[in-house]
């Protein structure tokens, strides 16, 4: 499977559009994480609780996003991108999403 932030795949034609597929995930902020983010947001610096945590949601939402374009039979997904959202308090979303195709 290729992915792609483009539209395109470089020696490749796209001969079927398959469709939008997406990946998501839901997060809540752990307690331990947050004292700590309270803590960094005092003194500055990276908050790697929550980098692993978004890493982490990132690789799960581009799994579930390769699962859906799978079953649609596509060879790469293109166009890809990421957004978050706030759900609730305490707990955001993440959202890969691109276009399945098929390549010659």
């Amino acid at each position: 499977m290729i992915f792609s932030t483009t539209e395109t795949v470089p020696g490749h034609e796209i001969i079927t559009i398959l469709g939008v597929v997406t990946g998501n995930v839901v997060q809540s902020k752990h307690i331990g994480r947050d004292i700590m983010a309270s803590l960094k947001g005092i003194v500055g610096g990276e908050l790697k609780g929550y980098t692993e945590m978004f890493n982490e949601a990132r690789a799960q939402a581009m799994s579930r996003l390769e699962a859906e374009a799978l079953v649609l039979g596509a060879d790469a997904v293109v166009g890809i991108r990421f957004t978050t959202s706030a759900i609730m308090d305490g707990s955001c979303e993440l959202l890969a999403f691109g276009t399945a195709v098929t390549l010659r």
